[in-house]
């Protein structure tokens, strides 16, 4: 089950340098550049909550973002969109890289501080471009029947991509400059834009007579579809939520959670690092998984194991905190394991459904109604975990979490097989 036969192979293989390879190369960039904002934040002047609330620029760009972005590339096809919305982000690198190294060498005032927001700003929106326009060509693209492998694929990309870009921008740092990492991100998106232009067939684009947020007359049958698609978009939607949500609150949750157990950074990031070569090694086995036995025989597994992991981690984290480094270790690496696996079988999942639920006419419209809904759990979560921490140690925001996953976990069960393909040759569009 871990294998891709030939002619899967083959069309994965024609889909790499028009959406696989700048995929990486856009994530990369803004995995080396991420880290980074909320530090040079507070060299520019801003306090310790303003320098962490700027994060949550791209949590509301990913709820905010996906319908214009949609309205964008039924307007100008999907090809210019991502041309145009890429030389947009190569110009916002170059202007931070431009700014920064003027502005963290001298006293910064909030013109330098009002123009790094704007820019971060652009950033997010025009990342919703790219992210919208590439699932909805691949919708396109995929046949059914290996849809699941070939956003799999495309999770898995973005997971490598997560794990380079740090390292690639921890080497610019250490030879160069940390406004040199934006000037990296610069140039690797701006190759990325490159292979979009010379590869993405420029016949791919929306129908544009379709699809929900278009300002033409509609038929009461399009209105009965549309009501139709998004009662099924919220019907699963409902259960896939959680698992967005605890992939947001990971990266919150388990640092917090090492730190109160009295680990350092460098362990803490050596149970990322364990957890994500995990994750990328389930990659394949997860499409295989979902193409032959149906999208339930990875989303519930995903969700509940989810559920378990984070769960576990918050009775490990109050259990065995104050016993020492070798206790805090095991209360973190186990369930950090579980929800590694979980979050692997799990790969493209969330894409390959917005596919799923979506009709072929006007796809892009409609996945960015999926998408705005997810988003809305994207920039709930770390609200989620900031409620609770005001009133109960880190532990509880992983109880919650796990809770809401085991919940959703039991809902894809009883709602996945009747709405989405069952697996074998019975793909759906």
């Amino acid at each position: 089950m871990t294998a891709i036969d030939g002619p899967t192979a083959r069309v994965l293989r024609t889909l790499i340098p028009s959406v696989y390879a700048p995929t990486f190369l856009e994530f990369t960039g803004l995995a080396a550049l991420l880290p980074l904002v909320p530090l040079i934040a507070l060299d520019l002047g801003f306090n310790v909550p303003q320098s962490a609330g700027l994060t949550v620029i791209f949590g509301a760009a990913s709820f905010l973002g996906p319908i214009p972005a949609g309205r964008l590339i039924a307007r100008l096809g999907a090809r210019p969109a991502l041309v145009g919305t890429g030389v947009l982000l190569v110009g916002a690198g170059l202007a931070l890289f431009a700014l920064l190294n003027a502005a963290l060498d001298a006293p910064s005032g909030p013109m330098e501080r009002a123009l790094f927001v704007a820019l971060l700003v652009v950033i997010a929106a025009a990342t919703q471009v790219w992210q919208l326009g590439r699932q909805s060509y691949l919708g396109t693209a995929l046949p059914p029947t290996m849809r699941a492998r070939g956003m799999t694929l495309f999770g898995g990309v973005l997971r490598l991509g997560e794990v380079v870009g740090p390292l690639l921008g921890a080497a610019v740092m250490a030879s160069w400059s940390i406004p040199a990492v934006f000037l990296l991100f610069a140039v690797v998106v701006g190759a990325g834009t490159a292979l979009i232009a010379l590869f993405l067939p420029p016949g791919e684009r929306t129908v544009r007579t379709a699809g929900p947020g278009r300002k033409l007359p509609r038929s009461p049958a399009r209105r009965r579809l549309d009501r139709a698609v998004l009662a099924r978009m919220v019907s699963v939607g409902a259960g896939i939520a959680p698992v967005m949500m605890a992939r947001v609150n990971r990266p919150v949750i388990v640092p917090l959670l090492g730190a109160a157990l009295g680990l350092d950074a460098l362990w803490i990031s050596i149970v990322f690092g364990v957890g994500a070569s995990v994750e990328i090694l389930l990659v394949v086995p997860a499409g295989t998984l979902m193409d032959r036995y149906g999208r339930a025989a990875a989303a519930v597994p995903c969700a509940l194991g989810l559920g378990a992991g984070f769960v576990l981690l918050a009775v490990l984290g109050t259990l065995l905190a104050g016993r020492g480094e070798a206790a805090a270790v095991v209360a973190l690496v186990v369930p950090m394991l579980l929800i590694a696996v979980s979050n692997g079988l799990g790969s493209g999942i969330v894409m390959t459904l917005g596919i799923d639920v979506s009709p072929v006419h006007g796809r892009t419209g409609y996945l960015a109604w999926w998408n705005t809904m997810l988003g809305g759990g994207r920039l709930v979560a770390p609200l989620l975990v900031s409620g609770i921490t005001l009133l109960a140690p880190v532990a509880a925001a992983g109880a919650v979490t796990g809770a809401l996953c085991l919940a959703g976990g039991a809902w894809l069960a009883r709602t996945l097989p009747r709405v989405t393909p069952s697996g074998g040759v019975r793909g759906r569009t």
